[in-house]
């Protein structure tokens, strides 16, 4: 696929994620990363001091550097910089992370050769995929330690898979029918200031919340139906008059699946309950307002995707260099904590139709966790409890990260984002809620089956009999967590949405 540096849209880089593509820049771009490249060549030779050039990095700025060193300065950034720990990060987010480096370098103010954008490309086509451990960044002078054991293998140093296998970095390119290269000037620098590390997981991070949005949508629709609630909060009036897009959208998304129930239709008179719990009611507000801070966040991302975060940077128009701070991930920081927040809102208020659905006290006849015989079985007790458990854990991981700033690199870097560990534990976040997803569809099932021989609206319908094509009525106990693996595979797979549609 090829595409153009600074005009890739969000849809295209979820395309991009989602099928696991290999990516070439458009032949336009080569003009101004020639040009680019040809005024850091020359920066280096001259006696002007330019930072990453000629010179030291981070506090070591003041120390000037000889052209004949220049080569062995970029290789040895690298190698210093390669000091990453904890678990190596999955093969598609390294992909993913080129992906956006590609993206960033072929703007043409880098400064960097063709040759290396070229390598990158051939890397992805043919599938060598260095190991990046997935701890080390503070986000700011850029993603420096993942992004270096990106660049390392470029220089032939660390390791990378190829096809599945993991090598040496010279034994992973020579198998792939490569070479390493040797860095010119500022080269390993613009490999290694950016922030592509933490926008590559924020953009995951994005994607995979934007389907829980619409798996939220969907079960609680059904669990709407299985506690019989109202909806008359669904009403697009009432949504009108307060005016927020995601509200009036989520409103309006469950009226649709809800269309028709019998079970609904039941109780329209007669039913003494006045108002639903929030966790029924509010449904619009809340997850309505999570789309809306995930769509601005959408925006925030993209054009950090299309942009050149590293520094020095290569004004080419004027054929000069100047020192910025692009680098800093703020921007990804702040989109970080914003998701993490709806994420954790979304499995919170799930987790309380859980809660509802298995008390008797509250579930307008629904029999105690939703167990045909109470006492001897326990039903969906425990998997309860298990919602309660995620939920904490992703309250817990919804604290703010960017405001956790540290001074590193004796002082000079003293404004930190940490925007890496904030965008990356949305991966864990993602997964949790999830779960409390696949444990609220599971009760939202068997709640609709109580309600027999009232059925539901023809398309949750659908929903219902996707998920017992996996996964049977729970007539007595059985061992649960076999259950909550596959409905949670199911919800991974957006099988319930794709439901819809049969």
């Amino acid at each position: 696929m090829k595409i153009t540096p600074g005009s890739v849209s969000l849809k295209e880089l979820e395309y991009i994620f989602t099928n696991d593509l290999s990516i070439k820049l458009c032949l336009s771009s080569k003009k101004q990363i020639d040009k680019s490249a040809e005024i850091v060549k020359r920066a280096s030779a001259d006696l002007t001091p330019v930072y990453g050039v000629n010179t030291g990095f981070g506090k070591l700025a003041s120390k000037r550097i000889g052209l004949k060193d220049i080569q062995k300065l970029q290789h040895n950034l690298i190698l210093s910089h390669c000091s990453g720990v904890g678990t190596p990060i999955h093969e598609n987010m390294v992909r993913f992370i080129i992906v956006l480096k590609l993206i960033s370098l072929g703007r043409g103010a880098s400064g960097v050769r063709w040759d290396v954008c070229n390598l990158l490309e051939k890397m992805l086509e043919r599938r060598v995929s260095p190991v990046i451990p997935s701890q080390g960044s503070v986000g700011a002078s850029g993603d420096l330690a993942p992004l270096a054991h990106l660049a390392a293998v470029l220089i032939g140093e660390g390791k990378a898979t190829f096809e599945g296998e993991l090598l040496s970095a010279k034994d992973a390119l020579y198998s792939a029918d490569l070479s390493p290269i040797k860095l010119g000037p500022k080269e390993g620098l613009a490999l290694i200031n950016g922030t592509q590390f933490s926008t590559a997981f924020a953009l995951s991070g994005l994607f995979s919340a934007q389907k829980a949005i619409s798996n939220s949508i969907l079960i609680a629709a059904m669990s709407t139906d299985a506690v019989m609630g109202s909806t008359a909060p669904l009403r697009p009036e009432i949504h009108k008059l307060r005016g927020h897009s995601g509200q009036i959208e989520v409103a309006k998304k469950m009226r649709s699946l809800m269309k028709g129930s019998e079970i609904r239709e039941s109780h329209r008179t007669g039913d003494k309950r006045v108002q639903d719990p929030y966790c029924i009611r509010c449904q619009p507000q809340v997850v309505g307002a999570a789309l809306d801070i995930l769509n601005a966040v959408g925006h925030t991302l993209m054009i950090e995707a299309n942009a050149v975060t590293d520094n020095p940077l290569v004004i080419a128009e004027e054929e000069i260099i100047l020192s910025g701070g692009n680098f800093h991930g703020e921007p990804v920081g702040f989109a970080a904590d914003q998701i993490a927040l709806a994420l954790a809102e979304i499995g919170a208020i799930s987790q309380r139709r859980v809660a509802l659905m298995v008390d008797p006290s509250l579930n307008y006849d629904l029999p105690p966790f939703l167990t045909p015989q109470p006492g001897l079985n326990s039903g969906f007790m425990v998997a309860e409890v298990t919602t309660a458990a995620l939920m904490s854990e992703n309250k817990h991981l919804a604290n703010p990260c960017v405001t956790d700033s540290t001074p590193t690199s004796a002082n000079q870097e003293d404004h930190v984002s940490m925007s890496a560990h904030g965008s990356y534990r949305l991966v864990k976040m993602n997964k949790n809620l999830n779960i409390i997803h696949a444990i609220e569809a599971m009760c939202a099932a068997q709640g609709i089956e109580a309600r027999a021989p009232l059925k539901t609206s023809n398309s949750l319908s659908l929903v219902l009999k996707k998920i017992r094509e996996v996964i049977p009525s729970l007539k007595e106990d059985r061992y649960m967590a076999l259950d909550i693996e596959v409905m949670t595979k199911l919800i991974e797979s957006n099988s319930l949405i794709r439901s819809l549609k049969t």
